[in-house]
């Protein structure tokens, strides 16, 4: 585990211009744990490009070109700017003010090239509440951005889930804007993709606001995964809670998290909190942790983060074991257990089971267990 000095969160530079970020060597911050030999494809234009869309199209979910979208969202590094300067095609998920959607909104994405660049925007009205769910193709190369912007009184919980393919390059930013008294919870899963690279970040454009940030990866054999998540509290009375929890085997899977919170002058009354926890399977996975917290007033409810890495908890696997349950298989049920916790936090029993079953069947649990959280 690397636990670093704090740093300077502000300015952070944005732009839709590509050419304002400079190429990545690795020696900048931001890339200095990345394997730049996946990640650099998609630092320059790539001229045969496809672009992501929804297979399904719903009376919440369309296809429109990227020339019709209105978006004030900018790009925080060069990967995403060349994305957003070459996307041509923009999925869409929107529910209007004063709606209720009952069943989750489930968006499968599919990119139309090898390598494909991909932008999605989403918007919830005011006092609405909504529960979406994307699916990615990790059968490609995908770079882009997910927008998100909940209104006014309006409630969303959101997955991004990334399963499948182990060899594929993921880069994505997740850019969330929240209204005056509304409530976003995003929960990233990362299961597959061989490089990948997220970067949550909230923005509150009004008090009241309240966001968590859920994320959960299980990462083996030579896979690499980031999540570079950045707070920005700017607006007074607001809320958010970071979580994120991965599980690590094998002696060339590595992961990093990098959380950013930064609480402006004026954002007096800030309640904030982000965690990170990794669990080491065996020997030689790497799990880099950087927390950062930045404060300029301390007229604030609360401010802190904490970070570990550790192995198995002997005393959790010999009581276990002391029931009648193999060595393996106590390992996979303390993994399981290990991200309950994150899940739970969702409010959505269905989103739970399924999001568990999926992790219960990459540990190799049997189907009943991979059921019964």
């Amino acid at each position: 585990m690397t636990i670093a000095p704090p740093v300077d969160l502000s300015p952070r530079l944005t732009s839709l211009d590509p050419d304002v970020f400079d190429i990545p060597t690795g020696r900048e911050v931001e890339w200095r744990f990345a394997p730049l030999d996946s990640f650099g494809v998609f630092f320059q234009p790539i001229n045969d490009a496809g672009f992501v869309t929804a297979i399904e199209s719903s009376q919440y979910v369309r296809n429109i070109a990227m020339a019709d979208l209105r978006s004030s969202w900018l790009p925080s590094d060069r990967p995403l700017a060349v994305a957003r300067s070459l996307a041509q095609n923009a999925v869409v998920v929107e529910v209007p003010k004063d709606c209720t959607v009952a069943a989750p909104i489930v968006v499968q994405l599919k990119g139309s090239a090898a390598r494909s660049y991909q932008h999605i925007e989403v918007n919830i009205g005011a006092f609405s509440n909504a529960v979406i769910v994307l699916e990615h193709d990790l059968e490609l190369d995908i770079c882009g951005a997910m927008v998100v912007n909940v209104a006014d009184g309006a409630k969303l919980t959101m997955l991004s889930v990334l399963q499948g393919d182990k060899k594929s390059t993921h880069i994505a930013g997740w850019h969330t804007t929240t209204g005056r008294d509304s409530t976003f919870i995003g929960c990233a899963v990362t299961i597959g993709g061989g490089a990948v690279r997220i970067s949550p970040s909230v923005t509150y454009s009004a008090p009241g606001g309240n966001a968590e940030l859920l994320g959960l990866f299980l990462a083996d054999g030579d896979q690499y995964f980031e999540h570079r998540i950045f707070v920005e509290h700017e607006q007074p009375n607001c809320t958010s809670r970071v979580t994120y929890k991965g599980a690590l085997s094998g002696s060339g899977s590595h992961t990093v998290w990098v959380g950013d919170v930064l609480v402006r002058r004026g954002a007096v009354g800030t309640d904030t909190y982000e965690m990170n926890r990794n669990l080491l399977l065996n020997d030689g996975p790497r799990a880099d942790s950087v927390p950062n917290l930045e404060l300029e007033t301390g007229d604030i409810v609360g401010a802190g983060h904490a970070s570990a890495t550790g192995r198995f908890d002997d005393e959790q696997l010999f009581y276990l074991q002391s029931r009648g349950i193999s060595e393996m298989q106590a390992r996979q049920l303390v993994v399981r257990g290990f991200f309950a916790e994150v899940l739970g936090r969702l409010n959505q029993v269905d989103l739970r089971d399924s999001m568990m079953a999926i992790i219960s069947r990459r540990l190799g649990l049997p189907a009943a267990e991979a059921t019964d959280v």
